[in-house]
C-alpha cells in the first residue's frame, strides 16, 4: 500500500505582484471609506459631534438615527413608489430589448447594423439636453383613467417610460452581442421542424441568455432604484417621490442633521446591496459566459 504526499511549493511573491496588492487594497479603503465614515457619523448623535467634532472619539454609539431617518421620512412608503418604478421598468426593458436584440442578431437586413446603433446611441445623449422639451412634453400628453392626474407628468408611469426609453439601447447592444455568441444551428433546426419566429425567440433562444438577462436586471435594478435626476424633474409631488428623493424630508428649512441624513442615506441602499448580493452569482457569470466563445 503506497501513500503519496502532495506538497505545496509556495513561490516568493514578486515586487510588481506586491505592488499590485498594495494597489488594490489601498483602492478598497478608499471605496469604502466615506462608507465608513458615514456609518460611524451615523450613530453618533448630533448633539455630541456638534461639541466635540466629528473627528473625536464617541461617547456612545446607537441605532437612533437609523429608527428616526426610517420614521420621520416615511421610508416605508417612498420604498414602495420605488417598487412600482423600479419592477415595470426592468422587466419591460428587458422584453423589448430582447426583441430586438433577437431580430438584430438572427436575422440579416439592410439597416441591421444601422437599428442597432440608433439604440446604442440613445445612451450617448446627455439626459440633461432633453429636459425642456421632455418636461413641456409630459404637461401636454393626456392620459385619462391611466394615471391619477391624467398627465405623464407627476406619475409612475412617467418615469418608467423614461427609464425604458433611455436603457433599452444598453441592453439591445449586450444582449445583440449574446446572441450572437449562440449556435445560429438551434434556430435553423427549429425552422427547418416549423417552429415560428416568436416559439424560437421565447422557448429557444431567450432561455439560453439568461445569465446575460440576470446581469442587466441587476445593473439595471441598481440604475433605474438609485436614480435621483429624472425623479426631481418629472415628479412634483411629494408622496408620488421615489425613496431616494425622499431623503430631502431630512432636511429642514433652517437646520439639517447631517448624522441623519447619513442613516438615511445607508437604509436607501440596503435594498442595492441585497440585490446585488442575490444575483452575484448570475452577474459574474453573466459577464464571463461567452468570453471564449467564438
Amino acid at each position: 500500500m503506497s501513500t503519496t504526499v502532495t506538497t505545496k511549493v509556495r513561490t516568493p511573491l514578486r515586487p510588481a505582484r506586491i505592488l499590485l496588492h498594495l494597489f488594490l487594497a489601498g483602492a478598497a479603503l478608499a471605496w469604502l471609506g466615506p462608507l465608513l465614515w458615514a456609518l460611524y457619523s451615523a450613530m453618533r448623535p448630533y448633539a455630541e459631534t456638534s461639541e466635540k467634532g466629528y473627528v473625536s472619539w464617541p461617547d456612545k454609539l446607537s441605532l437612533d438615527n437609523f429608527t428616526n431617518a426610517f420614521t420621520q421620512s416615511d421610508m416605508g412608503h417612498y420604498f414602495v413608489n420605488t417598487m412600482i418604478i423600479a419592477v415595470p421598468a426592468v422587466l419591460v426593458t428587458l422584453f423589448l430589448s430582447s426583441m430586438v436584440a433577437f431580430y438584430v442578431s438572427r436575422f440579416d437586413f439592410r439597416i441591421n447594423l444601422f437599428l442597432l446603433l440608433v439604440f446604442t446611441a440613445g445612451n450617448l445623449l446627455p439626459q440633461q439636453v432633453i429636459i425642456t422639451p421632455l418636461y413641456r412634453l409630459y404637461l401636454l400628453v393626456d392620459l385619462p383613467g391611466i394615471t391619477m392626474s391624467g398627465k405623464l407628468y407627476d406619475s409612475a408611469l412617467g418615469l418608467v417610460l423614461i427609464h425604458v426609453a433611455f436603457q433599452s439601447g444598453f441592453c439591445a447592444f449586450v444582449l445583440s452581442n449574446y446572441m450572437r455568441s449562440l449556435p445560429h444551428e438551434l434556430t435553423e433546426a427549429a425552422l427547418v421542424d416549423g417552429a415560428s419566429v416568436w416559439r424560437m425567440y421565447w422557448q429557444i433562444v431567450l432561455p439560453l441568455c439568461r445569465p446575460a438577462m440576470a446581469a442587466l436586471a441587476t445593473l439595471l435594478s441598481i440604475w433605474i432604484y438609485n436614480d435621483f435626476f429624472w425623479a426631481l424633474v418629472l415628479i412634483s409631488t411629494g408622496e408620488n417621490m421615489p425613496i431616494t428623493s425622499a431623503l430631502n424630508n431630512l432636511t429642514g428649512a433652517y437646520f439639517t442633521d447631517p448624522n441623519l441624513v447619513a442613516a438615511g442615506a445607508l437604509l436607501t441602499a440596503i435594498p442595492t446591496l441585497i440585490v446585488y448580493f442575490v444575483l452575484q452569482r448570475q452577474f459574474v457569470s453573466g459577464l464571463t459566459l461567452g468570453a471564449n466563445k467564438g
